[in-house]
């Protein structure tokens, strides 16, 4: 309730916020008396009534609108045939009509009981409109009640204005400004970052589990798309409203509240709260910035295998690096999506203060972590869905060489997240680039070319021959042959490719032009 209106000079029973059905009854100085005689909708005394309208029409629907309480004296009715009466109800009803008073003494003594019958039939509120009272009273009465609503909540949507922007000068604004908005709707209100992530609610645990995560969903599709917009849903029986903050394209989080449609003061109140939220993100955005320029530089410090600078800094603005020993992931360059993670990132930071350290590297975001402490890494790849790397348990001695296997796993990683000692077992010859096979197939092109012309098999052979540790023994039988025409063809290969096959070094630069070709 925000307020109840007492007329000057008039004696009230009750009253309530807006103009209903029920309030119009209660009035003692109106005399109305409600035909209780049948069953009615529920809440239909409650619904609210636009305004009060009397005519003595047949049929005054072309004139009324949706929401009326309609009075008449019935000399529109010729006798008492039943007929005309349902059919004067139901055109009534089909319009929307929400009530029906009738002024008895003035044509009829008291309410035809055929009418009555009608508004059974329809569960209409009829009731009863004395010959003492005039219609204009009762229109009068409604229209006061309309002006009393509306004084009602332009007072009070001044008043939680007033409220919110006292509470925006507390230490913690934001956060005090949307305990505020709470209070003054009397409903839960909560704030999701611009990665989906709820940073704010009040009351507490306002929400069920389920239908937590079902407005948390809604909120990440909301943000997906980018667009700065409000809209509405609805969870079982709760409606709920979610507003973003932030422009277009560059949205900053999402404000969500369990409140369908609001009334043009609740949507003014809403939007007072919807621009200080987004001016303190922005000035947080700033702050941000300078946070993360910070932690990138501290990430370069550390590359010096150095950690004194780094742990100082680290000490005084956010806590103690993680201990020794950590491991070092990378994740992808994603320049679209670095600021995400950075947001998410420093909200776990602050959860897990002194056990997670962060900052822009020269290809991603470099994390840092206690050895065995991989929540935030898996939490990170699956909620970007990028890949990352992890290096082996290291100290701070070893950063800069923990950092170099993060990239190796990130970048010959098939998973989301890899760790270093996954793609190290596959040996060096496994790390060959692109670039690599481009030197492989002009190394060996010789060879190709003179079997494709041929019909020889020179490049099989030399690859047998590598394979089974240059014995042409071996080779003869790997490839069904006899061991002088492996040394054939090897001396073949041998004018072919200008190399002396009796090198080491040619061997081994050979063996690694053959696997670059099958990569």
């Amino acid at each position: 309730m925000y307020s109840s209106y007492i007329p000057i000079g008039v004696a009230v029973e009750s009253t309530t916020d807006a103009p209903t059905l029920r309030a119009l009854l209660a009035r003692r100085d109106l005399v109305l008396r409600l035909d209780d005689t049948h069953a009615i909708d529920e809440g239909a005394l409650d619904r609210e009534i636009r305004w009060v309208h009397s005519s003595d029409l047949a049929d005054p629907t072309p004139f009324l609108s949706e929401g009326l309480v309609l009075l008449t004296t019935g000399t529109q009715f010729d006798g008492d045939d039943p007929g005309q009466f349902r059919a004067y109800v139901d055109r009534l009803a089909g319009r929307g009509v929400v009530g029906l008073g009738f002024g008895t003494e003035v044509a009829r003594s008291g309410i035809p009981l055929a009418l009555a019958e009608a508004c059974r039939a329809r569960r209409m509120p009829l009731f009863e409109v004395p010959y003492k009272t005039p219609f204009i009273a009762l229109a009068r009465a409604n229209a006061e009640a309309i002006a009393a609503q509306s004084y009602a909540r332009r007072s009070w949507a001044l008043a939680a204005q007033r409220a919110i922007a006292l509470a925006a000068l507390r230490p913690d604004g934001l956060g005090a400004t949307l305990a505020e908005l709470a209070r003054q709707l009397d409903t839960w209100v909560g704030m999701y970052d611009a990665v989906g992530e709820l940073t704010r609610e009040h009351p507490s645990d306002g929400l069920d589990a389920a239908t937590a995560e079902s407005v948390r969903g809604e909120v990440a599709a909301v943000l997906r798309r980018g667009a700065r917009a409000g809209s509405a849903m609805r969870i079982g029986d709760t409606p709920f409203t979610l507003q973003t903050l932030g422009r277009g394209g560059h949205l900053r989080g999402v404000i969500a509240i369990a409140a369908g449609d609001l009334d043009q003061e609740g949507r003014g109140v809403v939007t007072a709260v919807i621009a200080m939220a987004g001016l303190a993100l922005e000035q947080q955005q700033g702050l941000s910035r300078a946070r993360n320029s910070l932690r990138a530089g501290l990430v370069q410090s550390l590359l010096t295998d150095d950690p004194t600078l780094a742990r100082r800094i680290s000490r005084d603005l956010w806590g103690s690096l993680p201990p020794a020993p950590v491991v070092v992931a990378v994740t992808e360059a994603a320049a679209s999506r670095i600021d995400g993670i950075a947001e998410l990132l420093e909200l776990r930071a602050d959860e897990k203060r002194g056990s997670l350290f962060f900052g822009r590297g020269d290809d991603g975001v470099v994390v840092v972590v206690p050895a065995g402490d991989h929540g935030v890494i898996d939490e990170v790849a699956e909620r970007f869905d990028m890949r990352l790397g992890v290096s082996d348990a290291t100290g701070y001695d070893g950063f800069r060489a923990a950092v170099g296997q993060a990239r190796a796993a990130r970048d010959r990683g098939a998973g989301r997240v890899t760790a270093f000692a996954e793609v190290a077992r596959s040996g060096v010859l496994s790390a060959l680039s692109g670039d690599a096979r481009a030197l492989a197939e002009a190394e060996l092109a010789p060879l190709e070319d003179h079997d494709r012309e041929q019909g020889s098999e020179l490049l099989a052979t030399l690859r047998a021959w590598l394979e089974n540790d240059c014995s042409h023994e071996a080779s003869a039988r790997a490839l069904g042959v006899h061991r002088h025409t492996i040394r054939t063809r090897l001396a073949l290969a041998e004018r072919l490719l200008a190399r002396d096959l009796t090198s080491f070094a040619v061997r081994a630069e050979l063996w690694a032009a053959l696997h670059a070709l099958r990569s």
